[in-house]
C-alpha cells in the first residue's frame, strides 16, 4: 500500500512537524502537489498532500480561503514551508484548518519539497511492483488450479480466497461451479448483492461470473475471466465432438448395423456398462435452437452420463434408478435456460438391443407433447419404424401429402380433422364438438380426405393406414 500521511510524518529524515491539532490520516497519499496559487482547487483531483510556502497568502483572508479550497478539492493535508515568505505557519491558516479538520504540518527550510515528493513517488512505485508481483502469483495459482486437475471448481475456490468473498459461475441460468447462488435464489431473509462479470464463450449461454459484495475491483478477476472463457470454450468443443461420435455409435445400434459383443465393446469404450439397465432420455428443442444441443452442458447433478446427438435430438443414457428423475431435472433446466423443449423418456433395458428399444420408446413419447413425457410400451408404429427396411416414411408421405398441400392452399383443416376423427374413435359428433363445426362440415371433410388420398377413414383397413401415416409423420 502507498504511504499514508501518518507514515510520511514519521519519516525522521524529513523533520516534518504536525501542527493545527488534526489527526493524521491512514489513507494512502494519492500524490504530492506543490503550488503557490491563491486558488489551487482547479488543479487538484483529491487525495493529494499540498505543499506551499504561502507566497500568495499574504493576508489572513487569503490564508483561510487557501485552506478551504484545498479541503473542497479533497486534499489530505497541507504542508507549509517556513523560512521564506513566512517564518512560521500563519495563525489564520491553522485556525481555518482546525475548523475544516484538515491536517497541517510544518516543513522546515532545510527540507526540500522534492524530498517529500520523492518518498511518496517511491512508495507508489513499490506498491505498484508489489501489486504486479501479487498479480503474477495469482495468475500462476489460478492456472495451476485449473490445469492441475481441479478444473473450474478449484479455480473459483482459489479466486474466492484471493477476493475474500463468495464467487460462482453460471451458464444458461444455472450454477455450474463455485459457491452460493446469487441474490434471488438464496433462502428468504438473506440480504446480499452480487457483482456480475460476463464471460464470453462464443455461445449464447449467458455465462456470468458472480462475485458477492462487498467487492473491490481487482485485476485478477480479468485473468480469471479469460481462463474461464478459454476453458468453457474448450469444454464445448470436446462435448460437441464426443456427442457426435457417440451419436454415430448409437445410430448403428438403433439401425441394427451393430449388435452383440461388438456393440458391447464399443459402448464399453464410452464408459457405459451394458450389463446394467439404462434409460434413453431424448431432448427435442425448437428448430432454431438445435445447434445449441451440440455443446449444451448438463446440470451439475446430471454429470457423468453418456450423451449423444442423433436425428437432431440430444440423447442422455441414464442408469435405471435415475432416468425418470433426470428427465424431470432436464426439463426444468431447459425451461430455465430459455429453450422451447420437450423431454421423452424410454424404458429401462440392459444390453445394446435394449438401448435400441428404449430409444424408440423415448422418441415416441416425445409425440405426446408434454414438457416431460414418461415411457409407454412401444406402439406398432414404433416397432415398424425400428427397421430401416420398412419404407413407412415414404408410405406416410404418399398418403398425407395431398392433404398437406390442400391445407396449405385452402386452409382446409383436413389434417386436423383426420387426427381428431381417429383420436375420437370415428365419432363425427365428437369431432364436430371438438372443432366447433357442423356435423355436415365434418362429413364433407372426411369425404374430401377419401377423394384426395384414396383412403376412406370410415373403412377399417384404410383407417389403420391413415393412423400409421399420421404417427410416422409425427415421429419423423
Amino acid at each position: 500500500m502507498a504511504i499514508s500521511l501518518a507514515d510520511l510524518l514519521a519519516v525522521s529524515s524529513l523533520r516534518l512537524i504536525p501542527a493545527g491539532g488534526a489527526t493524521a490520516s491512514d489513507t494512502p497519499i494519492g500524490w504530492v502537489a506543490v503550488t503557490e496559487l491563491e486558488d489551487p482547487l482547479p488543479f487538484l483531483s483529491g487525495g493529494e498532500v499540498v505543499l506551499t510556502t504561502g507566497v500568495r497568502q499574504t493576508t489572513p483572508a487569503a490564508q483561510r480561503r487557501f485552506v478551504r479550497r484545498v479541503s473542497e478539492a479533497g486534499g489530505l493535508a497541507v504542508g507549509f514551508g517556513v523560512g521564506l515568505s513566512h517564518q512560521r505557519i500563519p495563525p489564520a491558516l491553522l485556525e481555518e484548518a482546525h475548523r475544516v479538520e484538515l491536517p497541517v504540518f510544518e516543513v522546515p527550510y532545510e527540507t526540500p519539497f522534492i524530498a517529500i515528493g520523492k518518498i511518496v513517488a517511491d512508495s507508489h512505485s513499490a506498491d505498484h511492483y508489489s501489486r504486479l508481483e501479487d498479480l503474477l502469483r495469482g495468475h500462476q495459482v489460478l492456472a495451476a488450479a485449473l490445469l492441475g486437475g481441479g478444473g473450474l471448481s478449484r479455480l473459483l475456490e482459489e479466486l474466492a480466497g484471493m477476493l475474500g468473498t463468495d464467487v460462482a459461475l453460471f451458464q444458461y441460468g444455472t450454477r455450474i461451479a463455485g459457491g452460493r447462488a446469487p441474490a434471488g435464489t438464496e433462502p428468504a431473509g438473506t440480504d446480499r448483492s452480487w457483482h456480475r462479470v460476463p464471460v464470453a464463450t462464443g455461445l449464447k449461454d449467458r455465462c456470468t461470473l458472480v462475485i458477492a459484495e462487498p467487492y473491490a475491483p481487482a485485476a485478477i478477476v480479468d485473468y480469471a475471466q479469460s481462463l474461464i472463457s478459454v476453458e468453457l470454450s474448450n469444454q464445448a468443443r470436446r462435448r460437441a465432438g464426443e456427442r457426435v461420435t457417440a451419436g454415430q455409435l448409437l445410430q448403428d445400434i438403433v439401425r441394427g448395423a451393430l449388435a452383440g459383443p461388438d456393440a458391447v465393446a464399443r459402448l464399453g469404450s464410452t464408459g457405459l456398462d451394458c450389463a446394467g439397465r439404462h434409460m434413453v432420455v431424448a431432448v427435442e428443442v425448437a428448430s432454431g435452437q438445435r445447434k445449441a444441443l451440440r455443446t449444451l452442458p448438463l446440470p451439475e447433478d446430471c454429470a457423468g452420463v453418456l450423451t449423444a446427438l442423433l436425428d437432431d435430438r440430444l440423447l442422455v443414457l441414464a442408469p435405471e434408478p435415475d432416468g425418470a428423475g433426470l428427465g424431470a431435472r432436464l426439463g426444468a433446466y431447459l425451461h430455465a435456460a430459455g429453450f422451447t423443449a420437450r423431454v421423452g423418456i424410454g424404458g429401462a433395458y440392459a444390453q445394446p438391443n435394449g438401448l435400441r428399444w428404449s430409444y424408440f420408446e423415448a422418441r415416441e413419447s416425445l409425440t405426446r407433447g408434454g414438457p416431460v413425457n414418461p415411457p409407454n410400451r412401444l406402439s406398432l408404429t414404433s416397432l415398424l419404424l425400428s427397421s430401416e427396411d420398412v419404407p413407412l416414411a415414404d408410405l406416410a408421405a404418399e398418403a398425407l401429402s395431398p392433404l398437406v398441400d390442400f391445407d396449405a392452399k385452402h386452409s382446409g383443416g383436413l389434417i386436423t380433422t383426420l387426427e381428431r376423427y381417429l383420436a375420437l374413435n370415428g365419432s363425427v359428433a365428437a369431432v364436430a364438438d371438438a372443432l366447433q363445426l357442423h356435423r355436415n362440415t365434418v362429413r364433407y371433410r372426411l369425404q374430401q380426405i377419401a377423394d384426395l388420398t384414396g383412403y376412406d377413414p370410415a373403412v377399417t383397413a384404410d383407417r389403420v393406414h391413415l393412423y400409421l401415416a399420421l404417427n410416422v409423420r409425427a415421429l419423423r
